[in-house]
């Protein structure tokens, strides 16, 4: 079709149709697709080079570039708008087929309810034996929701006798999956929508414990069920999984004969190992399935093989539903149904495996989120920096996990060994020889390992800990490393990567404390887990250490920090890394895992920030009384397990195996202090904290503040009508304005020793590390100067006003505040006690 451009005898005018040719548009489009948005000199110079375009003014090429950009914006917004409307489709769909799952529920509940009544109805009420039989047979009827099926003899070699069972399988799977074989109870904070992780689902009165979930990605069903079907590359826990005989179905399905095994998550127990029979097939709606079940004596089949220390665990009919969604994608109903023979465990650690919300954290919501993961790294909507790519991350933080569970199984078969103890049995050691068996490849490209002869050596201890919230402690151990870690170690790990990795030996009490640096490198979509370089900072011991660089770095892996996943396990890992650490650098991780061990609570774990506020009352409207504190948070138990690895050299081992323990019981105290002060307490007390031996009492020293700063200004600091009870208190602390107070020691630099909860937002920090703070380090040059200059009019009139500046967060983020003021705080004896600040309408910049 032949096109013509409009133009005038003299001038083009710009309001005028401009037409272009095939061969100019595509001469545009060669020059959009290098550049949106090109210059003014860019767009004469594309005129001059293109004959084509000379008889187009400047001005009209501007207006083409101009529409096409909006153009494009309009069609990225259309897609956008059509991808959100079929989540939304799907997702109706889903929810329309879980109310109809859960209506069918409903009818089965009043049916049995019925039932019931009308049982105890006819039962005779004076015949005991009658109420026996009766108890019995409510027992048996209660049990009916998952019975044993019973099935007759079948030859374990016939293929045919493999179909029967996993066709079997295959039914009882899809009647847990959409029908209602199993009572299952949504998780609370699991609410379903377009951006949201699915429908979970945990099991209510079953055998075993099992979960549910419903979900949608953006992946067609051949690659989400390639993606399940590898359980190592998402599950945690899975050790090893080998698939030992295929067998295809006469239906165009597969038989798969499979041996897991799992790592136990604690010292404290044993293993867990599974044989089971995979069965993948299609339906006839489209849908893809890949359903699992155990092979036990009661299903039939053949036997498989077993491993010493590990203790047989029994998947009950578990697997994926995969449906394809119109316009692209799956809907994904995932179950896992296990018995995990919690009698074999000790009794306080039972509900480590009769937890149905700790199933649902570790696999079920695991498996979701890995695919969502990848669909969206497929799509290009997670975006990483540093340069690596995401799968790269992901396997920095499998390696780190099972670096880590390696560290605490110690298996045999892994080259571990136990070493003789000192006569305590609180830290066990153990050693590995053969470094090459737990890294493989990445062994060979490292100085970690002496040519002299040596190994690994891990040091580990279990612990119960009472009324401590697993994602606070860990928050707190990842923010406050100076609370627990000794930096000599921390140097002696560093030089382990270094080409003379023994020139530092065994931990050095007292060497000078180093800062970390927290640099983000990766996160999961959903913020649950991140990926993150650790710098220490200030490291140098004396003068034959120079060799050592000043920072030293580790790869750290952190997860399960959100107080609200109801049965998710907080973990911090870390390994030491060179500077510019390559891909398939070795990592030696140590860390820490904390589970929780109160499973049946269902309410969302209490949320407790590390200061004075945890236990002070807010008033009608807030108010928390002593006996709910106590029922929410006083019986959360959970365990506690620290593996600690280093490298030795054969003839240091015992001094590396003695410091070592050292090392690890240092480790245990500081996280028995920690925990202890960030617990609520057991009498719901009005001071968080305990008070540092002769301070006065909280409640003593907010009076001190308010009586000074009324006696030096002449101002009331509170509006309070009466001095009775702790209200001083809840009205200083509750102050909008940062009130803190700090040390007079005329022999060393003041550092603070209380902080109200404003004063402490502002900081950036706890009441439990408050006093590692300087005023110094807080203070810019001009606070500090400022400070100086008004020091002595302090001193002679007990306060003085300060202008508006900044200061710096312990985090190290600028405050601004408007204005400040300082005065003396008197105690009884109108003697000098502390100086105190107030910092007003202050803000971050």
């Amino acid at each position: 079709m032949a096109l013509s451009i409009h133009k005038d005898s003299k001038q083009m005018d710009s309001s005028k149709y401009v037409r272009y040719t095939p061969e100019q548009v595509e001469a545009l489009e060669r020059v959009y697709s290098e550049c949106p948005k090109p210059s003014s000199m860019r767009r004469q110079q594309l005129i001059r080079e293109c004959p084509i375009l000379s008889n187009i003014e400047p001005k009209q090429i501007k207006v083409w570039f101009q529409n096409r950009r909006c153009r494009e914006k309009q069609r990225k917004e259309a897609s956008r708008l059509q991808t959100v409307n079929r989540k939304l489709t799907a997702m109706n769909k889903l929810l329309m087929e879980e109310n109809d799952r859960l209506q069918k529920q409903v009818s089965h509940l009043v049916y049995e309810n019925g039932f019931m009544r009308q049982q105890l109805q006819n039962a005779p009420v004076a015949t005991t034996d009658t109420s026996c039989e009766s108890v019995v047979t409510s027992g048996q009827h209660q049990q009916q929701q998952n019975p044993t099926p019973q099935h007759p003899q079948r030859d374990a070699n016939n293929p045919a006798s493999l179909l029967a069972i996993a066709e079997e399988t295959l039914a009882e799977f899809l009647s847990k999956a959409t029908g209602t074989a199993v009572d299952w109870v949504q998780m609370l904070g699991m609410k379903p929508g377009p951006d949201s992780i699915g429908i979970i689902a945990v099991s209510h009165n079953c055998s075993g414990v099992a979960a549910r979930a419903c979900g949608l990605v953006s992946l067609e069903p051949t690659k989400v069920a390639e993606i399940l079907k590898d359980r190592p590359s998402w599950f945690r826990d899975c050790r090893c999984l080998d698939v030992l005989t295929t067998v295809p179905a006469g239906n165009g399905g597969t038989l798969e004969l499979i041996y897991m095994q799992t790592y136990a998550p604690t010292t404290l127990a044993a293993p867990r190992d599974f044989w089971t029979l995979r069965y993948t097939t299609g339906l006839e709606d489209g849908s893809l399935v890949v359903c699992e079940r155990s092979l036990t004596p009661s299903t039939g089949g053949p036997t498989g093989p077993s491993s010493p220390n590990f203790v047989r665990g029994e998947m009950l009919p578990s697997g994926y539903l995969i449906r394809p969604c119109e316009g692209g994608g799956s809907i994904i109903h995932i179950v896992d149904h296990v018995d995990l023979d919690a009698w074999s465990v000790p009794e306080v650690l039972r509900p480590l495996y009769e937890s149905s919300k700790i199933i649902a954290q570790k696999i079920t919501i695991a498996a979701l989120r890995h695919i969502r993961q990848i669909a969206q790294e497929a799509s290009g909507e997670v975006q990483y920096g540093g340069g690596r790519q995401p799968a790269v991350l992901r396997s920095f933080s499998q390696r780190l996990c099972r670096g880590f569970n390696d560290a605490i199984n110690g298996f045999a078969d892994d080259g571990w060994s136990l070493l003789s103890s000192d006569g305590v049995e609180d830290v066990t050691i153990m050693i590995n020889s053969s470094p090459g068996k737990l890294f493989g490849n990445h062994v060979n490209s490292s100085t970690m390992f002496s040519t002299l002869g040596g190994g690994v050596l891990c040091a580990k201890a279990s612990m119960l800990l009472q009324n401590v919230p697993p994602a606070l402690l860990v928050r707190f151990l990842r923010e406050h490393r100076s609370e627990w870690a000794d930096c000599g170690v921390d140097a002696y790990s560093a030089a382990s990567l270094k080409a003379s990795p023994y020139s530092i030996l065994g931990a050095r009490p007292g060497g000078f404390p180093s800062s970390q640096v927290i640099l983000p490198l990766a996160h999961t979509v959903e913020h649950e887990e991140f990926l993150e370089v650790i710098r220490l900072e200030g490291q140098g011991f004396s003068q034959e250490d120079a060799v050592l660089s000043r920072d030293m770095f580790l790869l750290q892996l952190c997860s399960g920090v959100d107080e609200n996943a109801a049965g998710a396990c907080a973990q911090l890992v870390f390994a030491p890394i060179d500077e510019s650490f390559g891909d398939d650098a070795p990592l030696l991780p140590s860390g820490f895992r904390v589970i929780p061990l109160d499973p049946k609570t269902d309410g969302p774990a209490a949320t407790r920030t590390l200061d004075l506020a945890s236990t002070l009352e807010v008033g009608p409207g807030g108010a928390r009384s002593s006996g709910e504190t106590a029922s929410n948070n006083y019986n959360l138990r959970s365990v506690l397990t620290i593996a600690f690895q280093f490298t030795f050299e054969n003839h240091f081992r015992e001094n590396v195996a003695a410091m070592a323990r050292q090392y690890v019981r240092s480790v245990v105290g500081s996280v028995q202090r920690v925990a202890m002060a960030i617990a609520p307490s057991r009498l719901g007390s009005h001071i968080g904290p305990k008070p540092p031996p002769g301070s006065p009492e909280a409640l003593t020293l907010a009076r001190w503040i308010c009586r000074s700063y009324r006696f030096h200004t002449g101002v009331e600091l509170l509006q309070v009508d009466s001095q009775a009870g702790d209200t001083v208190l809840k009205l200083l602390w509750h102050h909008t304005d940062a009130i803190m107070c700090c040390s007079l020691k005329t022999n060393a630099s003041p550092v603070f020793t209380f902080a109200n909860q404003a004063g402490l937002d502002m900081l950036e920090t706890t009441l439990v590390v408050l006093q590692d703070i300087m005023l110094d380090k807080i203070l810019n040059d001009a606070g500090r100067k400022m400070l100086c200059s008004e020091f002595s009019k302090i001193m002679q009139q007990g306060f003085a006003y300060l202008p508006a500046g900044i200061c710096v967060s312990s985090m190290g983020r600028p405050v601004s505040y408007e204005q400040a003021i300082a005065w003396m705080v008197l105690n009884e004896e109108d003697s000098h006690h502390c100086l105190a600040f107030m910092f007003m309408n202050w803000s971050f910049v």
